[in-house]
């Protein structure tokens, strides 16, 4: 009987150790399709990112189709996992507060301030579906500790849980509420600005347009977006077709994570990706927009975008609208918002959603700094604190350095 069990046994390790050796391989085979260009910042660490990134994904695509979780859910159950343990600064108070029944961490300098002190509203990247305040804890108490600003980071709902304008519309009450009660806060409710990367900044955008109508409450100061999703109509603008297969943000990725942000069917990625689902007026401002002087770079060839596709459309065409791509919004709106800071990173699909919405400010009289970071990839300020990832921290800094100046 022993020995049945021990072959057993023996015959179940071999068949794990075998499991291990294809997810192994097929996580190997996967990540080796990712460009790392020449010129791009810290190449080794993104790739191992890359890597490690894509098994978490190829994990939880088999955990789905075996029935046993969700392959969000288990990005999300690895990011708390692994998230680093918070290093309590004796210069920083933190606290865990509601803001109109929205979580939010407040970060405070414990240095003493005369007057009202700046206030950021700081909403995290992630594409719609990861990311959290503790995942963003560190940068946040450093913002905090180098600005000398109150920070309140808000942990917004999730998709796929949690679809479009849901996060919207977490980030806006959030933000209404701090308004409302900034000087309970120590803040000067007239100086507080919005900020967000990747997707955060695509709910920067949002919520500062959001705001526009709003009356009785301070106007932000300014909005900080750190390379944001500012549209979710043309997946090879310059930077995409250049980008399409950089780490950490591929093309494919971009669209799938704006499908389910959106709640609409996965199957249609690759019409997203070709354009069909874009209607005609705004087929006719992207070619406007792709015709500035910035976007006549070498080896772009302008896409020519599948022939639009009613039905698709009709299924996603709450991508093309605020809150989603806040690139289209009207210049009555554009020319009310107040004045931004854009980084954007050259290796990055993202790069021209920047620019473009860089371009929409200026041209309704809203003042833009701009920061490009040449040898930066998608999310390379989460590198910061790695002393191997000068660019990341030189990115926050100037982050920083903006604020201060405001």
């Amino acid at each position: 009987m022993l020995g049945v069990l021990a072959a057993l046994l023996g015959v179940i390790a071999i068949f794990l150790v075998f499991c291990l050796l294809i997810f192994l391989g097929v996580t190997w085979y996967e990540s080796s399709k990712a460009e790392i260009p020449p010129g791009i910042a810290n190449p080794k660490i993104l790739l191992t990112s890359h890597t490690v990134s894509t098994g978490a994904f190829i994990l939880g695509d088999i955990l789905e189709k075996l029935g046993i979780m969700n392959s969000t859910r288990l990005i999300q159950f690895l990011e708390k996992m692994f998230v680093p343990k918070r290093k309590e600064d004796p210069e920083v108070f933190k606290k865990d507060l509601q803001f109109d029944g929205v979580p939010v961490r407040v970060y405070q300098p414990r240095s003493p301030s005369v007057g009202g002190r700046k206030g950021v509203v700081f909403f995290h990247g992630g594409g719609f579906m990861s990311g959290s305040i503790d995942l963003y804890d560190t940068l946040c108490g450093y913002l905090t500790k180098n600005s000398g600003a109150v920070v309140v980071s808000v942990g917004y709902r999730l998709a796929p849980e949690h679809r479009c304008p849901a996060a919207f519309d977490d980030c806006l009450k959030a933000t209404v509420h701090f308004l409302k009660t900034a000087q309970e806060h120590g803040v000067d409710p007239s100086s507080v600005i919005i900020c967000g990367d990747s997707a955060g900044g695509n709910l920067t955008a949002g919520v500062c347009q959001g705001l526009v109508g709003l009356a009785d409450i301070s106007k932000p100061l300014a909005q900080v977006m750190i390379y944001p999703l500012l549209q979710m109509a043309d997946f090879n603008t310059p930077s995409y077709q250049r980008n399409k297969n950089v780490p950490l943000l591929f093309q494919e990725r971009a669209a799938y994570f704006s499908l389910t942000y959106i709640g609409a069917d996965l199957s249609l990625s690759k019409e997203m990706i070709k354009g069909s689902h874009v209607s005609p007026e705004i087929r006719e401002k992207l070619g406007k927009w792709l015709s500035y002087e910035e976007f006549q770079v070498k080896d772009y060839k302008p896409h020519i975008m599948a022939p639009f596709n009613k039905g698709v459309y009709e299924n996603v065409k709450k991508a093309l609208e605020l809150p989603c791509s806040p690139l289209f919004s009207d210049d009555a709106v554009i020319r009310q918002l107040p004045k931004a800071y854009i980084l954007t990173c050259e290796f990055d699909v993202l790069r021209d959603d920047g620019i473009l919405y860089k371009k929409r400010l200026e041209d309704n009289g809203v003042p833009v700094t701009w920061f490009h970071v040449k040898d930066g990839f998608h999310g390379i300020i989460s590198f910061f604190d790695q002393p191997e990832v000068v660019s990341g921290k030189l990115a926050v800094d100037n982050i920083i350095t903006y604020i201060k100046n405001l």
